[in-house]
Formats: structure tokens, sequence, C-alpha cells
């Protein structure tokens, strides 16, 4: 395996420091990708050293011209607190031909923007759940034909991202106060879309032309309250203590048909070649009781710290985790942008 120089790209609030040693898992939780990536990278032999981006590029710019890295490790989500910028960071690697790890512009662009995402899977005729925008500073107004319930949730973050059990609304009166009180606490447009039952599945894929997936993983809520929807919180997501004491886990899919396994895999690369991803992604998807297989969003660049789904259900193939890494740098490496001979 050849020695790289990898330079690995973060939030500059996010960069983690040379130990942890003596630091709780509250404490480590906030950079424990971006520490893990490094480690990880460091101890299979190549140079890795982390740059911390904000609002300024040539931040970046100077890293690559004093590093000169063979590729860009990128975990930006963001630039400026923006999460719909984080595509132009790529481009602007793009234009000064520094290869780089994960989504190449067009797909950020795509899968960013959750209702621009339904609108293309739409048209290629992927079951999408209804949905309406409710950009910031304009008149909540639901469109005639979105029924309750709706949920509410940002139309660009991730991460669970002001999401609650109260975000499932039920009424115009509460779809009203949600997006508002969405909108004072984030400042950022919402979406809100039909509810839809079921068992909450991510299939990961990773690819540029040729796509693998590993297999069909699902988030467990079973121990919810019996009279809350099964969504995926922040509390569900990142509070242990909650997670804990509802027995909410991740893990291979339960008594998944084969061939339902397979059908989910498909449309995994379906979804993702539609959308124009590469790299890396995570689609999230709801099996609803009546065996209809809905899009929640397209995930690219997810999670990629040791225990979180993708790494897991690369696991559950006998990948471990920094032969996963391995494989995001060789795909980041090949990778021709678009438009450019091959």
């Amino acid at each position: 395996m050849r020695k790289l120089r990898v330079l690995v790209m973060m939030d500059e609030a996010l960069v983690p420091p040379d130990s942890v040693r003596g630091m709780s898992r509250r404490q480590i939780a906030p950079f424990r990708t971006e520490y893990d990536v490094l480690t990880a990278l460091r101890a299979i032999g190549h140079e890795a050293r982390a740059v911390g981006l904000k609002s300024d590029l040539a931040v970046l710019g100077r890293a690559i011209r004093e590093f000169r890295p063979h590729l860009c490790f990128n975990l930006v989500e963001d630039f400026n607190g923006i999460p719909s910028r984080d595509q132009h960071v790529v481009s602007y690697l793009e234009l000064i031909s520094q290869p780089y790890t994960g989504s190449n512009p067009r797909g950020l662009t795509l899968a960013r923007d959750k209702a621009l995402t339904k609108k293309v899977l739409s048209y290629h005729g992927v079951r999408v759940p209804r949905f309406g925008v409710f950009p910031v500073g304009r008149p909540v107004r639901r469109p005639a034909l979105l029924a309750f319930p709706l949920m509410i949730k940002s139309l660009s973050q991730e991460g669970s991202i002001g999401i609650a059990q109260a975000s499932v609304v039920y009424d115009d009166g509460q779809l009203a106060d949600r997006v508002s009180l969405f909108h004072d606490r984030h400042n950022a447009d919402a979406i809100a879309e039909e509810y839809i039952d079921g068992r909450e599945l991510y299939v990961s894929v990773m690819g540029n032309r040729k796509l693998v997936t590993f297999p069909v993983w699902e988030l467990c809520l079973d121990g919810l309250p019996p009279d809350v929807p099964r969504i995926a919180t922040a509390n569900v997501k990142w509070n242990e203590t909650y997670r804990r004491r509802h027995g909410i886990r991740s893990q291979p899919a339960r008594d998944l048909p084969a061939a339902l396994a397979d059908r989910i895999a498909e449309l995994g690369k379906e979804i993702y070649r539609a959308l124009d991803l590469s790299g890396y992604a995570r689609i999230d998807l709801r099996l609803a009781p009546d065996g209809e297989i809905y899009l929640l969003e397209a995930n690219p660049n997810p999670q990629v710290a040791r225990g979180d789904d993708f790494a897991d259900s690369a696991a559950a193939v006998g990948i471990d985790y920094e032969s996963l890494l391995q494989r995001i740098l060789t795909l980041g490496l090949s990778y021709q942008p678009l438009g450019l001979a091959a």
C-alpha cells in the first residue's frame, strides 16, 4: 500500500486533540469522527494532517500548498455554518484539480436539499412522502394535498437537528406553531413531510461507477412508548441515557426476507445514481406496514466514526474500519469529475 499525504478537512471547532486520554465519551463525542479518521489513517501508514475550516477558503488553499496532499478527506458539513454551502468547498477542490473523498458538488447539491432530493427521485419513480417547504419569514400555508400527520424538520441540516416527538403534528395550528418554533430556534428553512409509520432502514452505498452496498441496517425503536411516533429524534440519535432507557439500537435489519433485502439494496443504488452521488452515502428509508418503501433522505458523506451505522454495516461483511477508510481513499483518488473524460 502506497503511503499517502491526506489532508483531513473538518470544521475548525472539531479539530481533535492529539490524545483523548482521560476524556469522557461525552467530551469526545463532538469530534469523535474527526479523531477516529485521523488516528486510523495514521495507524495504516498514511501521513494525515487536520485542517479546520470555518469561513475562509484561503486557509484550505494554504494548507494544500504547504502539505501537497495526494488527496483531501472531506469531513466538512457546512461552510460558515450554512449546510448548503459545503458543496462549494468541494467545487473549489475540483477547480484546482485536488482529489478528495466523498461526494461530488452536484451530488451534494441534490442531496442536501431534502425537497430537491424528493423532486428528482419522484421523477425517477422512487416513492417519497408528500411534502411542503416553509422558508423563514414567510407565512405557513399548508398545500391542499398535504395530509396530516406531518413531520417537521430542517430542509438542509442533518443529524436530527430540531427533531423531537413534537415535530410530528396533527393539525394546522400545531403545524404553524412547530414551523415558527423551528424558524426561531434555527433560523433555517423547514420542510413538512407526510409521517410514514413503519421501520427505519438504512442502506450504505459505496462507489463511483461500480456500486456496492452493505447489509441493510435498522434503527430499532421498539422500546419507545407506544403512544409516540417512531422517529429518529435528536434524543434517539445522540442521548446515550435516553437510548439505554428505551433500548434503542442500530443493528442488521431483523427478519428481512432475502428478496426484500435485495430490492432495498437495488433501490439504494438507483437513488445514489439518480442523485449523481459518488464516493459513499447512506440512504435512509421507511418500510411501511403495507410493504411500500419510501425514501426519507439521502446522506452523502455520512458519519464514518467507529461504531456508527456506516462502519458497522461494512464490518458485517468483513470490512474492518481501517480497510473501509482505505476504500474511501481509493475511490477519491479514482474519481473523475463530471464532464471530464476518463
